[in-house]
């Protein structure tokens, strides 16, 4: 769940939404990762990583696969993620992966 008060200062900062994905059915995840860039695009988001290697550097949280995606704001991070568009992105992903996502807010622009 994400907060809905943002102060209107904080409707300009960018956002971004970490996602720690754990696939366990490769080939149906395929199908999830065929759909998904067209929704982000859709609300301006982009990636800015989408599962490449990883080295722990504290602790021994080793994730399988971590994307990151930017947008303008957290309100428009929070508008992908609840879009209808999205929501059948979500659908193909059920049963091929795991996932723990968060979107944190970034510093203003400058």
């Amino acid at each position: 769940m994400v907060s809905a008060a943002l102060a209107p200062k904080d409707r300009f900062m960018p956002a971004y939404v970490i996602a720690d994905i754990d696939v366990t059915d490769a080939a149906q995840y395929e199908e999830y990762k065929k759909i998904v860039p067209a929704t982000i695009a859709q609300y301006g988001g982009k990636y800015l990583t989408r599962g490449g290697a990883t080295v722990p550097l504290e602790g021994t949280w080793t994730p399988p696969r971590v994307v990151i995606l930017e947008f303008a704001s957290v309100v428009q991070a929070q508008a992908w993620y609840a879009s209808p568009e999205y929501a059948k992105a979500k659908a193909a992903r059920t049963g091929a992966a795991s996932a723990k996502m968060l979107i944190v807010e970034g510093l203003p622009p400058g």
